[in-house]
């Protein structure tokens, strides 16, 4: 029974985290698909970009719900296993999500639900060290990645194997999602963003 439970969790995780808010959003209320504009990826800050703060925030809120609804699944089943597996594959399904053509996001903010849901203190310190480098640099992909590692950070604090294995993995992957943008940094072409 515990391997058919399991199974079901990781499809679920996977589903939860292929849910395009920001498609959702953008097409149910602002009648926009926000991969025509912008950087044309479908996560909060293009969904910021293109239309506006109210649509952003909600677009966020709900990648961070995912996330964290996600990594809950084991506790919510009743299931041995380990909260970070569905919480990884929730940013595999926000990243490559089925119902969008595999086209995702970057994974910033369903990460971090992830993070909320299984360390609260990594969640708190990559969030404010998030806004804190925003504040300074006003680049979202600088933001993300030094948010990224200092969660990263924390869990060797916190002498939590798992938890450093997957927050090393999550700063890789975040960092290399956002390659593209640090070439731009380095350009001077990124668009800045004002708090």
């Amino acid at each position: 029974m515990e391997p058919l439970i399991n199974t079901l969790i990781i499809l679920l995780a996977y589903l939860i985290g292929s849910v395009p808010f920001a498609l959702v959003i953008g097409k149910g209320f602002y009648k926009t698909d926000v991969r025509k504009h912008g950087s044309g990826n479908l996560g909060a800050t293009n969904t910021f970009r293109t239309l506006g703060k109210k649509a952003g925030i909600a677009v966020m809120v709900g990648d961070i719900a995912k996330g964290s609804l996600a990594t809950c699944l084991p506790l919510i089943m009743d299931s041995n296993l380990h909260m970070l597996i569905p919480g990884l594959i929730a940013i595999i399904g926000h990243s490559y999500p089925v119902f969008a053509k595999f086209k995702g996001g970057k994974s910033v903010a369903t990460s971090a639900g992830v993070f909320l849901a299984f360390s609260p203190l990594a969640f708190i310190l990559g969030v404010f060290t998030f806004l804190i480098t925003l504040k300074i640099f006003k680049y979202v992909s600088l933001a993300s990645s030094i948010g990224s590692l200092v969660a990263f950070l924390t869990s060797i604090y916190l002498a939590n194997l798992v938890l450093m294995v997957f927050s090393a993995a999550i700063f890789i992957f975040i960092t290399y999602k956002h390659k593209e943008n640090f070439k731009r940094i380095k350009l001077g072409t990124e668009p800045k963003v004002n708090l």
